[in-house]
């Protein structure tokens, strides 16, 4: 087979999003597929005796990443490294995006410290998420550290707030935090196309939105923040996460096959 791309031995760091929520699938690891898996997939056809590790854990916060996930992932020797944290930071309150990249640049040294190729992510725009939209300032601020930290480190950059297909509601899962199946899909080809590897995911064309009333807008709206935000703000306030006794779906970097998910 020939070899179409660099890397043999992938490994992602990261939280919920790394993780696949949104995208339910039975017959993958943890019950959730996601852009990693798709993205795994794609790389493990085109070189023989591919491997991928997949560390993520949802509701992780940048520094319990770093902790967590760091050293564990350099022990699997892996050529290519994908990270997204501090999402789950930036929209709590009072958190400073300047020192979150202070943090994670301490961990992107880490990370590169081997040689292996590092995809940082940015941050989605929010600004048509209901409440979370408050956050959308600090979002972008982060935005631009992290642009810094990938030039002084020579990492290639993810650009989730570039990607306009997520201003659609059919990218987001019902819970507006996470991604959809189509969502997921979008995010692996874009990170594919950043890392230069052609891939035959299917683009998505999606049929206009109907327009909805302004009232039907906000009962959706409500009903939402009923099932989904309120229980959210509880557990910060409880200091509880959704992560809590969770292990990571692929702890170990081994073959990825497309029948395994």
């Amino acid at each position: 087979m020939t070899q179409r791309h660099p890397w043999s031995r992938y490994v992602a760091l990261g939280d919920s999003f790394t993780e696949g929520i949104g995208d339910p699938d039975p017959k993958s690891p943890g019950g959730n597929r996601g852009w990693a898996d798709r993205v795994a997939e794609v790389l493990s056809a085109q070189t023989d005796g591919f491997a991928y590790a997949n560390l993520a854990i949802r509701g992780r916060l940048l520094r319990q990443i770093l902790d967590e996930q760091v050293e564990v992932a350099l022990k699997l020797r892996p050529d290519l490294i994908t990270i997204s944290a501090g999402g789950n930071d930036i929209i709590r309150p009072n958190t400073d995006p300047d020192r979150l990249a202070t943090i994670l640049e301490a961990g992107i040294v880490r990370l590169r410290a081997n040689g292996a190729t590092v995809v940082l992510f940015n941050g989605p725009d929010i600004g048509m998420t209901p409440v979370l939209n408050r956050s959308r300032g600090k979002v972008a601020i982060y935005n631009e550290n992290l642009r810094a930290i990938a030039l002084r480190h020579d990492l290639i950059v993810a650009d989730m707030w570039a990607l306009r297909e997520l201003k659609d509601p059919r990218m987001w899962a019902p819970d507006r935090l996470h991604f959809s199946p189509i969502g997921h899909t979008t995010i692996a080809r874009m990170v594919l196309q950043a890392l230069n590897v052609d891939n035959d995911l299917e683009p998505y064309h999606p049929e206009p939105l109907a327009r909805v009333p302004w009232r039907q807008a906000r009962v959706e709206d409500i009903g939402w923040a009923r099932e989904y935000l309120v229980p959210w703000v509880l557990r910060r306030i409880r200091h509880q996460s959704s992560g809590d006794g969770i292990t990571p779906k692929r702890p170990d970097a081994s073959p990825y096959h497309s029948g395994s998910h």
